[in-house]
């Protein structure tokens, strides 16, 4: 078995879509040892007046979108629409019920559902009709994980791991942690599990 990982998660960050369609299988293979910590990357970034893919950069957005398609081909995974709904007008909200759903051990299976119908069909990631459609899905009730996720013991739980990981060193997401290792990006889950294992 490989040693502990920590993903750093963030819906809203655009690459994570290639990670919330392939980490559920990654990790059924390789026998993870995998903690999950929600975060927002959002503020994350604003701590360092970071804007990855701001109107300004047309040709680094145009990368963007165009190299994920490429990825997403390269995984066999559906090729997203881009460019799909971004920035997220609802960021929070999607991660206050990541919270519920990693504390009910439901993350993966609502990362990945939560992305396929923002990429794959245009439906903005912590919309109405996102989170209606995610937990439907996977048979939970829209009124009750919404009533718990504005619980205000959630959105602590959103900063003191958002916190937690700007001190591990965390900058992007997704961000994978080994001890004090940090692996940066989809295509670094593989590395960090290489890292992880016993030597």
């Amino acid at each position: 078995m490989s040693g502990k990982i920590t993903a750093w998660l963030s819906i809203g960050s655009t690459y994570t879509y290639l990670t919330a369609l392939r980490i559920k299988g990654v990790v059924q293979t390789s026998s993870i040892d995998l903690t999950i910590r929600p975060i927002s990357i959002r503020q994350i970034m604003k701590s360092m007046d970071n804007i990855p893919f701001p109107p300004s950069k047309k040709s680094k957005v145009d990368y963007m979108w165009r190299d994920i398609q490429r990825r997403a081909r390269f995984y066999g995974l559906p090729i997203p629409k881009v460019p799909a709904p971004y920035p997220l007008k609802e960021f929070d909200r999607a991660n206050h019920v990541g919270i519920i759903m990693n504390q009910q051990g439901h993350y993966l299976e609502y990362l990945e559902h939560t992305y396929r119908l923002w990429f794959v069909d245009g439906l903005e990631a912590g919309s109405e009709e996102n989170l209606q459609a995610a937990l439907s899905s996977m048979g939970l009730d829209f009124d009750e994980i919404i009533g718990a996720a504005s619980n205000e013991a959630i959105n602590d739980e959103y900063i003191n791991n958002t916190h937690a990981a700007q001190e591990s060193g965390v900058f992007g997401a997704p961000s994978f942690s080994v001890g004090g290792e940090i692996f940066w990006g989809d295509d670094r889950l593989e590395d960090a599990i290489r890292f992880s294992a016993p030597h």
